[in-house]
């Protein structure tokens, strides 16, 4: 009796310690900003006279349910913010389709701006994983 007291006392206490590291790291968010020149802020005037404007529209992503330590996590990380830019710059081209620049750059310069926060969370993630 003793033993199998003993033993269950033991799976609670690791239990408790891995559901504590667990709850111990928290959800992070990347911010995925997707900027286009058309309407908003004033940023200067063309050769004729007419106002640049920068319009921008920002997206959270999360790291909710995604292991960074592995290349598993890392990639979905990577897709859900390329995802993320792809709709921003989308929905500011359907909002204003004479702005520049394309869909296609707009996402690929938003998602590679994101994507240096992806790296610092990757690495931080890996090197708690290898301790």
């Amino acid at each position: 009796m003793n033993r199998v007291l003993r033993r269950v006392v033991i799976g609670l206490i690791a239990s408790t310690v891995v559901t504590g590291m667990a709850l111990a790291q928290p959800v992070q968010e990347i911010t995925v900003q997707a900027k286009r020149v058309p309407t908003v802020k004033v940023l200067g005037r063309t050769s004729s006279g007419a106002f640049i404007r920068e319009i921008s529209l920002t997206s959270g992503v999360t790291t909710e349910g995604l292991d960074l330590s592995s290349s598993a996590g890392a990639d979905a990380l990577a897709k859900r913010v390329h995802d993320a830019a792809d709709a921003a710059c989308r929905e500011i081209g359907q909002k204003y389709p004479d702005s520049t620049p394309s869909d296609r750059e707009c996402a690929r310069v938003a998602a590679d701006e994101a994507m240096v926060r992806v790296r610092e969370l990757v690495a931080a993630a890996q090197k708690r994983a290898a301790k």
